[in-house]
């Protein structure tokens, strides 16, 4: 599991939207809370989240705080810091700097692949360092 989700956050972190869809299984869940569209089914449903998060953020680095494992899954508690250059989550970032708390939830299917991600980000904390006007 440690090595799957390792391998997705890499390629999040190069901005790599082929890498991170293909460490996801085909029927994949993927919510992240606070998206406005709501959650995806499939792969490329999911596909829109990932072209909107590259563009929005640069420079990104998560530090991981602390994973806990059951059967099955991981959850996954990480600092996310960058710089804001676009819309996250419909805020104007202007290139500012960003850091933010994000849960993971994250369940593996049989061959190993991401069967369902569902991440909170600290919507809170993004929208305090944001502020519009």
């Amino acid at each position: 599991m440690d090595r799957k989700i390792d391998e997705h956050f890499g390629f999040e972190a190069c901005d790599d939207v082929e890498g991170v869809l293909s460490t996801l299984a085909p029927d994949v869940q993927h919510d992240v809370i606070g998206w406005p569209s709501g959650p995806a089914q499939g792969r490329e449903n999911a596909r829109p989240f990932y072209d909107a998060l590259f563009a929005d953020l640069a420079d990104g680095q998560v530090t991981c705080s602390r994973r806990l494992y059951g059967a099955g899954f991981l959850v996954d508690e990480a600092v996310w810091r960058g710089r804001a250059v676009g819309r996250p989550f419909g805020l104007e970032g202007r290139g500012r700097p960003l850091e933010f708390r994000l849960l993971h939830v994250v369940e593996f299917a049989e061959d190993g692949r991401i069967q369902r991600e569902a991440v909170w980000p600290d919507l809170a904390a993004i929208i305090r360092q944001l502020p519009q006007g």
